[in-house]
């Protein structure tokens, strides 16, 4: 063979080695893990939705046995107007203020729901009422969901992320998805990371 038949061989070699070596890099593992990612955060604000559209139903049934409770009825009727008119942008994921104040505003409608939960335990006559306890049962349920939903959310963001941060995939990532950025997780507040003090 001469020279010039040799070329296009090297070249069709040469390509095959690109193309085996950005196989070996998984170079679709960045939009496939993004697209794992969005699905755990839409799951996470579903659950999150299911526990905001029992809030009305729960402070209505609370409302006809504790109207003296009104402070903690209306704590929780605004938790769930805060959370529910935030307007989520595009970019919560990759937003730490935004994603910051999704959370928080989530972890204010878990408080006030706790609240109320507990002033639930100074009538009995509530506490017995089949409505309530079936919502009280359907925001245990929501609150396990919730639970789930996040944990897979963390899982694959700790994937995308670690494949964004680790090489190659770095350099994939780099050269052919500029624009991925990495995703914000769940925090726990400096609150609950506090030891509770009992005293007797």
């Amino acid at each position: 063979m001469t020279r010039w038949q040799l070329r296009p061989i090297a070249r069709v070699l040469a390509m095959l080695a690109v193309i085996a070596g950005l196989s070996a890099c998984d170079v679709n593992a960045v939009p496939r893990q993004d697209e794992a990612v969005k699905a755990a955060w839409s799951q996470v604000l579903n659950q999150y939705q299911r526990r905001a559209d029992l809030i009305p139903n729960l402070v209505e049934t609370v409302k006809g046995y504790a109207k003296q409770e009104q402070t903690v009825l209306t704590q929780v009727v605004e938790a769930r107007a805060k959370a529910t008119q935030m307007t989520l942008p595009a970019d919560i994921l990759s937003n730490p203020e935004a994603f910051k104040q999704f959370e928080q505003n989530q972890a204010a409608i878990g408080g006030a729901l706790g609240r109320l939960l507990a002033v639930s335990e100074n009538y009995p006559d509530l506490k017995s009422n089949q409505n309530f306890l079936a919502l009280q049962s359907q925001l245990e349920g929501t609150e396990n969901r919730i639970t789930v939903a996040r944990r897979d959310y963390i899982a694959a963001v700790q994937t995308y992320n670690t494949t964004l941060r680790t090489i190659p995939s770095r350099w994939v990532a780099a050269w052919l998805y500029p624009d991925a950025k990495v995703k914000e997780t769940f925090t726990i507040s400096e609150q609950a990371q506090q030891v509770p003090q009992v005293k007797f």
